[in-house]
């Protein structure tokens, strides 16, 4: 174990860090850090840390922080949370946060992780970790920060806008069926409730909170229906009354459209003895209440402050955990309501980011890797994937000739590496109908800013459909597909659903059906639904065409879908580089 700083995070350290690393891996030693606070095992009493610890009761929450201050900041918050072993990676010269969780999740007692990291990290060993966890019900929360050169690159596509890097990140963690938060606090207090086998709904019913206040009533109610959270609406007055308590818990609980229970408790510091026994009378009707009850029980309090560490490791003792502020109890709440992950699905996922690298790895070009969209489209037609009737045409002759033999409309288009956004560019002429019309817009698109070393390709109109953009990028932490309303609305709609690689078509047709849009590929208003099923087979066939090229990334915006059928109107493609 290293505590030390100097090595890697600054440029004059890094020869020193791989020194570190050589000798560590030439030794077989398992190294901790360096520029990390080390390991502190709760239930053994064996602080190996780099600052001091408070005493502090041990339980099933464990935590992997890529940053010593979250770690540190962990242990000394007074939230009453029972840890199981922290652990700071620091700069993760040889084990980084996924060799952690594997480890860990294996370790007895261990109920929960929360994972503060700074960088993707291996995304193979990061599925393949999940996938232990999942295997061993060990839940997960996950608050990463930052963003990697990847996203950079890939920013001059739409799925670069729409589908970078963090969003692939997220859609591992939540194919895992880990919970995403939003800052320290929300990581800490989910992984509290993640811990508590007891706190998980059966999954058939609602939400329902229990207050004495009908302020608080409204700000749950309101915070609810931002996160559409499903709330009936109950309150009642049962302050002090353990047996009131009680009962109203149970009978609240018992109702079929209830499965969950969210009891708000403030507990201020300082009480007097009188109104100390109060508020104990409290937590015991609540407590008394949870033992019966057939919905499963948290408590809140309404503002962060508003807890005490040994009154929350009383109800934690008794199966209740107790969460800090009104709005990240309700995530909280939500969170315990995600699905559990499959750890075939994220072996499968680890497996394919594996080969994915292998096959990039023997592909590597000079200069930037684009291809244009004439050969990306030679790829999509020797995979299956439907592309429009089209010519390549070097002259007006050429073009006229083309013309008659696909017959009219027509569209045409300068094709060169880089030329990513045709209409912007004055690089493409539509609804052609005449030979005529056709030699004109040859002659303008030669003639054309764009036109210095591109192509021209002319090809067969779609017909009119909706738009999807449909694109996969193996550049991310794993390999990913990412479906969403495409055209040139993409980025202002920021409508897209991305599932890690590989995704067969029943798996990219449930991701399609969760966008905000998905209204507009059903039956309305005389239009009829368009063919989901096609469409969600050609993407799995983009995902599958991906992995087996060895490409970086394969665009089709739009695909245009049909009441039957569908096809890719327009593509790109980019290989990895030398510099990738």
């Amino acid at each position: 174990m290293v505590l030390a700083a100097g090595f890697g995070e600054i440029e004059g350290g890094r020869a020193l860090e791989q020194e570190l690393r050589q000798a560590a891996l030439e030794g077989g030693l398992p190294l901790c850090g360096p520029n990390g606070n080390g390991i502190f095992a709760v239930g053994s009493r064996a602080p190996m840390w780099g600052d001091s610890v408070p005493p502090l009761e041990p339980g099933g929450v464990a935590m992997i922080s890529q940053s010593g201050n979250v770690a540190v900041n962990a242990l000394g918050s007074r939230r009453g949370i029972r840890y199981h072993t922290v652990i700071s990676t620091g700069n993760q010269a040889v084990l980084d946060a996924s060799d952690w969780l594997d480890a860990i999740c294996q370790r007895d007692g261990v109920r929960s992780v929360a994972m503060f990291l700074e960088e993707d990290g291996d995304g193979e060993r990061l599925a393949e970790s999940l996938g232990r966890c999942a295997e061993r019900g060990v839940r997960v929360a996950v608050l990463k920060v930052g963003a990697s050169d990847a996203g950079a690159r890939a920013a001059a596509s739409h799925t670069g806008a729409v589908a970078g890097d963090q969003r692939v990140f997220r859609a591992l963690v939540e194919e895992a069926g880990a919970a995403w938060a939003a800052d320290p606090h929300e990581l800490l207090e989910l992984a509290r409730v993640l811990a508590e086998p007891r706190a998980r709904p059966r999954g058939d019913g609602g939400l329902a909170i229990l207050t004495c206040s009908g302020g608080d009533s409204s700000i749950a109610a309101d915070e609810a229906a931002r996160l559409g959270t499903r709330l009936p609406e109950l309150a009642a007055m049962i302050w002090g009354d353990t047996d009131l308590l009680r009962r109203i818990t149970v009978t609240v609980g018992a109702d079929p459209e209830i499965d969950q229970l969210l009891v708000l408790y403030d507990h201020p510091q300082g009480l007097a003895p009188e109104a100390a026994a109060t508020w104990a009378a409290v937590r015991a009707g609540i407590v008394a209440g949870a033992d019966e009850a057939q919905a499963a029980t948290l408590v809140a309090s309404t503002l962060p402050d508003l807890v005490d560490d040994e009154a929350s490791g009383e109800l934690a003792d008794r199966g209740v955990p107790a969460v800090a502020g009104l709005r990240t109890a309700l995530a909280c709440a939500q969170a315990l309501r995600l699905s559990d992950a499959d750890p075939a699905r994220l072996r499968a996922i680890a497996s394919a980011a594996s080969q994915a690298a292998q096959r990039r790895a023997r592909v590597v070009v000079g200069g930037d890797g684009w291809i244009d969209e004439i050969e990306s489209k030679e790829l999509l037609r020797a995979a299956g994937i439907p592309v429009p009737d089209g010519r390549v045409v070097a002259s007006e002759d050429e073009c006229a000739a083309a013309m008659n033999e696909l017959g009219g409309p027509v569209a045409l288009k300068l094709c060169r590496p880089r030329l990513l956004h045709k209409g912007e560019a004055g690089a493409v002429a539509l609804d052609l109908e005449s030979e005529q019309e056709a030699r004109g817009a040859y002659r303008r698109l030669a003639s054309a800013p764009a036109a210095d070393g591109a192509r021209v390709l002319m090809e067969r109109m779609a017909a009119p459909g909706v738009e999807l953009l449909i694109a996969a990028r193996a550049d991310a932490v794993v390999p990913a597909l990412a479906v969403g309303l495409g055209g040139v609305w993409t980025e202002a709609l920021d409508d897209v659903a991305i599932v890690p690689l590989p995704a067969d078509p029943e798996r990219v047709e449930e991701a399609i059906l969760s966008l905000r849009g998905a209204a507009a590929l059903a039956a309305g208003r005389g239009r009829e639904p368009v063919d989901l099923p096609a469409a969600a087979a050609l993407a799995a066939a983009v995902g599958s065409l991906l992995l087996e090229s060895g490409l970086d990334l394969l665009e089709l915006n739009p695909v245009v879908v049909h009441s039957s059928g569908c096809v890719a109107v327009d593509a790109l493609a980019r290989r990895r580089t030398a510099d990738a």
